[in-house]
């Protein structure tokens, strides 16, 4: 009995080394700053609160991180490939089974005879010599952990697509408003124009070019109207749920409902602090774990069957001491000839260890370019946004003096029309250029690796 414990503890104690070859990971193929900014800190210490300063939008994100349903299956496929950790790491340890049975039967001779019997069994135990069963472990943790980033990217993600589609429906309704307005306004010129054509004072080209005004306003009116039921079905998919009747008013898009000044502190940071990267480091650290499991399947196995229990012809007899018996089957086993089988998976583990290691490096060069994409957004949005904030003025201050000059008979009506037009188009479009600002920033908020907490 003393040996059927200690023996497996030793075999455990045995099973310590490792074949997997230490992983030196490549230098980040990335600057050690940005050539745009030198500022302290980082985005990424800022919580998500503090980025999304509409109380509307955190609410929606709220909402969201509760009931997606992608973010579920994101957490539910962490529990799986824990599971599949756990099992993989169990081989490690022995299985012991506790039994108990009974036997009669009659043989040619007709002597019946009976055997029962009691016990624990350990069966074919690998006593882990080289590391195959360790390395195999260690790479199905790392996979696991790789799966955790992975949920972490899909919460970093939620967040930036809410803020996203919640800045689109914004965007939507304020085009939508001012659309409606636009058609209010043209409508009263076509009527205008309509009785100076009467009166004989206009012709009519002036009233078919007001129709034809009024009438790409009603079909602007359609498809603002589209984009918002567009948006709308967006968000509430993001959601999980129908958007709730009690939400909080929200800001306007000049409102700044999301903050767009942000530090982008060092790129070295991204590597701690992007899921994205930390999932790809996870994936290299399991093929290179594998490595050594494909290393150590040339070298022999040791396995080990044992039991211990009680026999006896008869049940009364079972626990008695004469009844007591015991096993010990080691069992080593060399690979001899495979057809090639061990060198080709030692082959394909280093082949998928080097497309781990490219994109590992793809990883960070990608969150480095997606940071320098939103640099340059912050730095060029808000001095863009005031331009044209001076074009819409312009254009605002021209229609107005061509609305006076057309009814004093001094501008024609084709001239009064391109003001109105190049009016309109211009608040549009800075309503177009506030949307594009604050989804940049959400972008740069995502790309540093914030997100995350509150």
């Amino acid at each position: 009995m003393r040996l059927f414990f200690i023996t497996p503890l030793a075999a455990l104690a045995l099973s310590a080394c490792s074949l997997a070859p230490p992983l030196v990971k490549p230098v980040p193929p990335i600057p050690a700053a940005y050539a745009e900014v030198t500022a302290p800190g980082s985005a990424a210490d800022l919580g998500w609160r503090q980025m999304l300063l509409d109380a509307r939008l955190q609410r929606l994100v709220d909402i969201a991180l509760e009931n997606n349903r992608d973010l579920r299956v994101a957490s539910l496929n962490v529990e799986a490939v824990r599971a599949q950790y756990q099992i993989q790491d169990a081989a490690r340890t022995p299985a012991i089974g506790a039994h108990a049975g009974g036997v009669r039967q009659r043989g040619a001779d007709g002597v019946t005879q009976n055997q029962f019997t009691s016990g624990i069994a350990m069966s074919a135990f690998e006593i882990d010599l080289f590391g195959r069963l360790r390395s195999l472990s260690d790479a199905a943790f790392a996979r696991y952990l790789a799966t955790q980033q992975g949920q972490r990217a899909a919460h970093m993600a939620l967040i930036g697509a809410v803020a996203d589609a919640y800045l689109e429906q914004r965007l939507a309704e304020e085009q939508l408003a001012l659309a409606r307005q636009t058609l209010a306004d043209w409508r009263q010129a076509l009527v205008l124009t309509q009785r100076l054509h009467g009166a004989q004072q206009g012709s009519g080209l002036d009233v078919a070019q007001a129709q034809g005004q009024a009438a790409t306003a009603e079909a602007d009116v359609q498809a603002r109207e589209r984009a918002s039921a567009l948006a709308r079905n967006t968000l509430e998919l993001l959601l999980g749920v129908p958007l709730p009747a009690d939400l909080p008013p929200g800001r306007p898009l000049d409102g700044q409902p999301v903050l767009t000044q942000l530090p982008p502190g060092l790129p070295s940071d991204l590597l701690a602090r992007r899921p994205d990267i930390l999932q790809a480091e996870y994936a290299l650290l399991a093929a290179n774990a594998e490595i050594g499991a494909a290393r150590a399947a040339f070298f022999p196995r040791l396995s080990l069957t044992a039991s211990l229990g009680l026999a006896s012809p008869e049940l009364g007899d079972l626990f008695r001491g004469s009844a007591r018996n015991w096993s010990f089957a080691p069992q080593v086993t060399q690979p001899l000839f495979q057809g090639g089988q061990l060198r080709a998976e030692l082959q394909l583990s280093r082949l998928r260890k080097d497309v781990a290691v490219l994109q590992y490096e793809q990883a960070i060069q990608t969150a480095f370019r997606e940071v320098r994409d939103g640099l340059a957004g912050s730095a060029t949005y808000a001095q863009q946004i005031e331009a044209q904030q001076r074009v819409a003025v312009a254009a605002e201050q021209r229609r107005k003096l061509s609305a006076l000059r057309y009814g004093a008979g001094q501008d024609s009506r084709l001239e009064l029309l391109d003001a109105q037009r190049q009016s309109y188009a211009a608040q549009q479009s800075l309503l177009d250029l506030r949307r594009d600002q604050f989804k940049s920033a959400v972008a740069l908020y995502k790309a540093l690796g914030g997100g995350l907490e509150e």
